[in-house]
């Protein structure tokens, strides 16, 4: 997939996330920084009935545009992280705890804010 594609797609999956309560999303260009991925789509859930419902969406959204995650996930887990690795991106829904605890934006804090939502925590 071109750059230009994967650029697009994450926007668009982005605001997917973002019309669906999805909070404080952030897409981070690391292309710089990471041999393995372009981009990083975080958002925070509210609940584990949100998580399920915002991988539904993802999950359609990736099936209509066939794109096959790597080891992707059947259902949400307990711990709070949903990571969809799709090679050109990565998308994080994670809770509150968990995307405080693991503070990717500060982790990858080099990489090209592209898109911050008007929702927040």
């Amino acid at each position: 997939m071109e750059d230009t594609a994967n650029k697009k797609t994450v926007m668009e999956i982005a605001t997917l996330l973002e019309e669906h309560n999805g909070r404080d999303i952030v897409v981070l260009d690391i292309r710089e920084q990471s041999s393995w991925t372009d981009y990083f789509i975080i958002a925070t859930i509210g609940s584990k009935a949100h998580m399920r419902g915002l991988l539904r969406y993802v999950h359609q959204y990736l099936s209509d545009h066939s794109i096959k995650p790597m080891h992707p996930h059947k259902r949400a887990n307990d711990d709070g992280w949903i990571l969809l690795d799709c090679g050109g991106f990565v998308i994080h829904l994670m809770s509150n705890e968990t995307r405080g605890f693991y503070e990717l934006e500060r982790l990858w804090y080099s990489g090209t804010e592209l898109y911050h939502s008007s929702k927040s925590s």
